[in-house]
């Protein structure tokens, strides 16, 4: 009978000091390689991947191998993402003090569910909460659970709206279910995120209860049109759209609907940190007024992925909800696995505070105002070279058509294929647009206006 050899703890712990040193090493130059990089991999370097589809080892090999291997072929075929230039999908580059907090964080290799698992965690994210709070103006009391992303972060809220909203109707969802409870409406813009469709469904609610509110050209939802409010109600708001980056009007929402019992929550994936500008706090007036709100940590604030932010108001809805209760967990309802979706998970509020920590109140002001600026640097030089911007860049999201849909796909296309950065596509009122989302702490004057230059270079020769 075949057996398998004893588990090699020696030779591990005897490499690990090297393999470390390795990584940050390979690690330093990726990163320094990133403001000369072409942003997209090249064809030959993603095809090259297949070399990692390999047949499963038979047995251990040096893991200094493997890290080589995954630099050699892996790095190449990343998109620099983390870079400059990538004006795509709202990512930002992960700041210096949050990716070395991250490595030590990876290091202690603590699980974030209990405080009894990890007191240095539980301690360091229960600061990242209180200093998310301040700086983006909400009430003292709310509470802040860390989740993945804005689309687990938004099925986190909503758990508690569900559970709010009903047991003001006599309704306990966690101990009678779904089935004959009373029909959640829930209230959303006509330019709400695909991605709140995903959570509510998730929840329980189906299209048919989702009523659509008419929004005006920047995507604000119109609260003048907003419908009665009657039974239990969820109103979803934006803070910033994709596209636009316009805001809903949510403090004027806020005053029509909660009043007659609505749970109002906001999605705020990026734009909630306009709350952190003194200059543009403006935008979001009102929105304190809400009982929900969610943000990203990997957008703006510019921590690694994945790092979803879930606010609430009150906590109870939430923790009644999401509460464990297992003979043998230590029982404290004050751990976290008990207002988040996962039990186990990694501690990913440690690199919120190192961001917060190393930038301060006035770091995270000059972030937002920054990206902003720069936005309005493109918008200017597209509009002066005579192309369409097709939005009101209020924050830092710019929208450019460059004549029909054919000839704006192809600018982008070829701009892409360039390299020198990165900027994706969409439509807009009907048009075919480029976006261009900077949201990044590394991009400066210089790097837009390369790209800048690249841009009038593919949009004039598609002119041709």
């Amino acid at each position: 009978m075949q057996t398998t050899s004893a588990f090699d703890v020696a030779r591990l712990r005897a490499a690990r000091h090297d393999l470390l040193a390795d990584a940050a090493r390979r690690a330093q130059a990726y990163l320094d390689r990133l403001d000369t990089r072409p942003v997209a991999p090249s064809a030959t370097e993603v095809a090259a991947l297949a070399r990692l589809d390999e047949p499963l080892p038979r047995g251990p090999g040096a893991a200094a191998d493997t890290l080589a291997l995954m630099d050699e072929i892996g790095s190449p075929a990343t998109v620099a993402s983390a870079g400059p230039r990538y004006f795509g999908f709202v990512t930002g580059g992960a700041l210096p003090a949050a990716v070395a907090a991250g490595w030590l964080a990876s290091a202690w290799d603590q699980n974030g569910a209990m405080r009894v698992m990890s007191p240095a965690a539980s301690a360091i994210e229960a600061t990242a909460r209180r200093w998310l709070v301040e700086i983006l103006g909400l009430p003292s009391e709310t509470h802040v659970s860390f989740a993945t992303g804005t689309t687990t972060a938004d099925m986190t809220t909503l758990i508690a709206a569900r559970r709010a909203v009903l047991q003001r109707h006599g309704w306990d969802v966690e101990r009678q279910g779904l089935a004959g409870a009373p029909r959640i409406r829930v209230i959303v813009g006509e330019a709400v995120h695909t991605t709140l469709y995903r959570a509510l469904s998730v929840v329980g609610v189906g299209r048919d209860q989702i009523h659509h509110v008419p929004a005006d050209d920047q995507g604000r939802m119109r609260a003048e049109a907003l419908p009665p409010v009657d039974g239990p109600t969820i109103v979803c708001v934006q803070a910033g759209n994709v596209n636009s980056g316009a805001f809903d009007p949510v403090g004027e929402i806020c005053r029509r609907v909660r009043p007659a019992g609505a749970w109002v929550h906001v999605d705020g994936a990026f734009g909630l940190w306009a709350a952190a500008s003194p200059d543009l706090r403006h935008l979001t007036e009102g929105i304190a007024g809400a009982d929900s709100w969610v943000s990203d940590g990997h957008k703006w604030l510019n921590v690694p992925y994945d790092c979803g932010l879930a606010f609430v108001r009150l906590i109870e809805p939430l923790r009644e909800a999401l509460a464990m209760r297992a003979v043998y967990l230590v029982q404290d309802l004050e751990d976290p696995m008990n207002t988040t979706l996962e039990a186990s998970r990694r501690a990913r509020g440690i690199e919120v505070w190192a961001a917060l920590r190393s930038l301060g109140r006035s770091g995270v002001a000059a972030l937002v105002d920054q990206s902003c600026r720069l936005a309005r640097r493109f918008a200017d030089g597209l509009r002066d070279a005579g192309y369409d911007v097709l939005n009101e860049v209020c924050l830092n999201q710019v929208l450019v058509a460059f004549g029909d849909a054919d000839a704006t796909a192809r600018v982008i296309e070829d701009v892409q294929a360039e390299g020198t950065c990165w900027c994706g596509g969409t439509t807009w009122n009907g048009r075919a647009a480029m976006r261009i989302s900077v949201s990044g702490w590394a991009t400066t004057d210089e790097d837009v206006d390369r790209s800048l230059a690249v841009i009038r270079t593919m949009a004039g020769a598609a002119r041709q």
